[in-house]
């Protein structure tokens, strides 16, 4: 199947980070299937990470990743049209069936399907509490689930940040896939896959280039070496922000 919005926006994004001089340093890559479906179950620590957890399927003969992203991003009038035309899968959080049957469906179809298990970015640059969205969909399927690590990214656009100098390098690690087979137990899975994402970024924090004496490195998770809040602070963080969205959408009527 022709995807010409899709190939339009990966030439378009590669065009982009070559623009910044962005150094891929990847990882594992054997470890993705040249065909049949796969769930990508990928940490998320900037708004780029869709991006750039797709390039290394784009690297194995050309494969495109099904990400599923909240379905407010495709009412979003500029990246709606855009999601909806490279085919991504929109999640209702408060009806979530309905998306599971999408990626279900594409993953029987032999895609591959990109998931974010810890459903909103880390704050800590650690990998937070996860759903068993990612495992349910791989056993339901019959399909393996390969855990990804994407690093750097929350140094150009995360939040609070958008640094668009030169020069800087994205890290993937991809491991080795789950196996998820029917009737498992999906918590034992769901920390098996959060314990296999933790020793992903790990070792990819470990080749990570190391900041230069003096500069903080606030993008290091603090037990890395790092000023990044702890996972702790992090939710803290994140409920504070939650409680003051609440509030607008209350002033709003919204």
């Amino acid at each position: 199947m022709a995807e010409p919005v899709y190939r339009s926006v990966i030439w378009t994004a590669k065009t982009f980070f070559a623009s910044l001089g962005i150094r891929f340093d990847i990882v594992g890559q054997e470890h993705l299937p040249r065909s049949g479906g796969a769930v990508l179950a990928v940490n998320h620590t900037s708004y780029l990470d869709f991006a750039f957890a797709g390039i290394p399927a784009d690297r194995v003969g050309r494969r495109l990743v099904r990400f599923m992203a909240k379905d407010s991003v495709f009412r979003h009038p500029v990246a709606g049209p855009l999601m909806r035309g490279m085919r991504h899968i929109p999640v209702d959080r408060d009806a979530g069936s309905q998306a599971f049957r999408d990626a279900v469906g594409n993953l029987k179809a032999g895609e591959l399907v990109g998931v974010f298990p810890e459903a909103t970015m880390s704050r800590s640059f650690e990998i937070k509490e996860i759903k068993n969205g990612a495992v349910r969909m791989a056993a339901a399927s019959g399909t393996p689930l390969i855990p990804m690590i994407v690093f750097g990214g929350q140094r150009i656009l995360g939040y609070g940040v958008k640094d668009f100098s030169r020069g800087k390098t994205i890290a993937i690690t991809i491991g080795e896939p789950i196996p998820c087979p029917r009737g498992s137990d999906f918590d034992q899975l769901t920390l098996d896959l959060r314990t296999s994402l933790q020793r992903l970024l790990d070792l990819t924090i470990d080749r990570y280039p190391p900041a230069p004496t003096g500069v903080d490195a606030w993008w290091l998770p603090v037990r890395r070496g790092g000023t990044a809040p702890t996972l702790e602070q992090a939710e803290q963080i994140d409920a504070a922000a939650r409680q003051a969205k609440l509030e607008r959408r209350a002033q709003t009527g919204q």
